[in-house]
C-alpha cells in the first residue's frame, strides 16, 4: 500500500473516532454489561386448545396428489409474524419421527413444511406408500406453542396412479 494511501487512511479513522459515542460512566467501556439471552420465550397457548388433521383420516387409501385440511379449536390462524395472543400458523410434518424441540424453531425442510401466510390446508404430493402426517402449531416465530400443541399422527397410503386405458379403435379405423 503506498504511503499515501496510508496516511489518508489513519486520518479517516482518527477523524470517525471523534464522532463515537462514548460511555456516562468510563468503567461501563472496561466492563460491558453480559449478553443478554435473546431467545423469545415459548408463546403460551390455552389448555383447552386442539390441533387436528380433518381430512384425510387416519389409515385412509388415496390415490395422487391429494388436499390436507388443517384443524383447529380454541385458537385462532394468522400469519407468522403476527404476535396477536393465542393465535398461530400450522406446520405439517411428513414421515417424521423426530420429536420437535419446543425451545426451538420448527425446522424448515422437505418433512418439515411451513405455512406462514395461514393457511388451512394444502395439496401434497407424495410416492405410492405408507406416509405419515402431523400437524405442529407455531407462533409467529415459528416456535412451538407451550403446551405443545401437536395433532394426532395418522398415516396414510398412498396408491399408485390408475393405468389409463389404451384408447379403443372402432371397426372402421382398423
Amino acid at each position: 500500500m503506498p504511503a499515501a494511501f496510508k496516511a489518508r487512511l489513519a486520518a479517516v479513522a482518527v477523524f470517525s473516532a471523534a464522532f463515537l459515542p462514548l460511555p456516562d460512566n468510563p468503567a461501563q467501556a472496561q466492563n460491558p454489561a453480559p449478553a443478554q439471552n435473546l431467545a423469545p420465550e415459548q408463546s403460551p397457548a390455552p389448555a383447552d386448545a386442539v390441533l387436528y388433521i380433518i381430512y384425510p383420516r387416519d389409515g385412509q387409501r388415496i390415490r395422487g396428489g391429494f388436499p390436507v385440511r388443517f384443524g383447529l379449536r380454541n385458537m385462532g390462524v394468522t400469519h407468522a409474524g403476527d404476535r396477536t395472543p393465542n393465535m398461530g400458523h400450522h406446520h405439517l410434518l411428513v414421515d417424521t419421527d423426530e420429536a420437535i424441540d419446543p425451545t426451538e424453531p420448527i425446522p424448515t425442510d422437505r418433512q418439515h413444511l411451513h405455512f406462514g401466510a395461514g393457511q388451512t390446508e394444502t395439496r401434497l404430493d407424495l410416492p405410492p406408500g405408507q406416509h405419515t402426517l402431523q400437524l405442529v402449531l407455531g407462533d409467529a416465530d415459528h416456535r412451538p406453542f407451550k403446551p405443545l400443541l401437536v395433532s394426532k399422527k395418522i398415516t396414510v397410503t398412498v396408491l399408485p396412479p390408475r393405468r389409463a386405458k389404451p384408447p379403443q379403435t372402432s371397426r372402421a379405423q382398423r
